[in-house]
C-alpha cells in the first residue's frame, strides 16, 4: 500500500467555518458584556492568582473616601534629664551706712519773776537774779530756788528736756496747797486721815464720822509741839483736834504748820 492511502482525509470545509463562526460569536458576545457591565467583572482581573487550594477571595467592595495620604506618626523627642537645682547665690546685705549723729542744740532755762532781781540758785548754785536766762544746761532733773527779800521763797524740782523750759515765779501771789498723812488722838482711840491745806481752809479726808473742815480765818490755834510729835488744831468757839504720823520724827507735820501759818500771814497783811 502507498503512503497516500494511508494519509485521512480532510477535513471537510463547511466544518472549519462553523468553528470560526462561534468562536467570534462567544468573543464579540463576552466584549460586549463587559463594556456594559464593566464592575462585575473588576475583581476577576485585579484579584491575586491563587493556587486550586486557597480559599477564594471575598468580593471587592470599593472605597468611595478619598484617598489620603498615609501619615506616620510624629516621633517623641527624648526629654533629657533635669539637671539638679543649684541653690540661688544669697542676695548680698545693704550695706550700712554709718550713722551720723545728729547735734542737738543744748536746752535752755529762762526764769522770771513778779519781783525785779530775784535771786536765782540751781543745784544751790548761784546764776544771777531774774529775768534770766540760762543757756547750755544739762539735761535731767535740777534743784530752782528763787528768793526775794520780804517774800516767801520758791523751791521746785524741774526736769530740763529738748525744749527751752520757762519758769515764773510770782511772790506777790499767795499760794497754799500742802497735806500730810496724819493719826487723829481721839479721846478714846484714833483713826488715819489725810489732812489738806488751801485757801479755802484746813480740810480733814477720812474714811471716819469726824472728817471736818476748818476756814483759815475761823483758825484759833494751830500749833505743832515737835518733841511731842503732835500738831494741835482748834477751831474758834469749837473742838480742839490734835494729829500725830507714823514718821520717825515731826518734820513732816513741821512743814505742815510752817506753810499754813505762812499764807494766813501774808493774807492778812494784804487784807489790811
Amino acid at each position: 500500500m502507498s503512503i497516500l492511502q494511508d494519509q485521512p482525509e480532510p477535513p471537510s470545509r463547511p466544518r472549519k467555518t462553523f468553528l470560526l463562526f462561534f468562536v467570534l460569536t462567544a468573543v464579540i458576545g463576552t466584549a460586549t458584556y463587559f463594556e456594559i457591565f464593566p464592575s462585575d467583572w473588576t475583581w476577576w482581573f485585579d484579584a491575586p492568582k491563587t493556587t486550586d487550594d486557597s480559599p477564594a477571595p471575598p468580593p471587592r467592595v470599593e472605597n468611595t473616601a478619598p484617598a489620603t495620604e498615609p501619615t506616620t506618626a510624629p516621633l517623641t523627642p527624648e526629654i533629657p534629664e533635669p539637671e539638679p537645682a543649684v541653690p540661688p547665690e544669697p542676695a548680698p546685705e545693704p550695706a550700712i551706712e554709718p550713722s551720723i549723729p545728729v547735734s542737738r542744740p543744748a536746752p535752755s532755762l529762762r526764769v522770771s519773776s513778779d519781783v525785779p532781781e530775784a535771786s536765782v540758785f540751781l543745784d544751790r548754785e548761784f546764776l544771777g537774779t531774774t529775768p534770766l536766762e540760762i543757756i547750755e544746761v544739762s539735761r535731767g532733773p535740777h534743784r530752782l530756788n528763787v528768793s526775794a527779800e520780804g517774800q516767801e521763797g520758791f523751791a521746785q524740782t524741774i526736769e530740763v528736756g529738748d525744749e527751752p523750759l520757762s519758769i515764773e515765779v510770782r511772790f506777790l501771789e499767795i499760794r497754799l496747797n500742802t497735806q500730810v498723812e496724819v493719826v487723829h488722838k481721839h479721846r478714846f482711840g484714833s483713826c488715819r486721815g489725810l489732812l489738806r491745806a488751801d485757801l479755802e481752809g484746813i480740810h480733814y479726808e477720812t474714811g471716819d464720822d469726824d472728817a471736818f473742815s476748818i476756814p483759815l480765818s475761823e483758825i484759833e490755834e494751830h500749833t505743832i509741839d515737835y518733841l511731842d510729835h503732835t500738831l494741835t488744831l482748834k477751831h474758834r468757839e469749837g473742838r480742839t483736834y490734835n494729829f500725830t504720823d507714823e514718821q520717825e520724827n515731826a518734820d513732816a507735820l513741821f512743814v505742815f504748820q510752817r506753810d499754813v501759818e505762812q499764807a494766813r500771814a501774808r493774807l492778812a497783811t494784804a487784807s489790811e
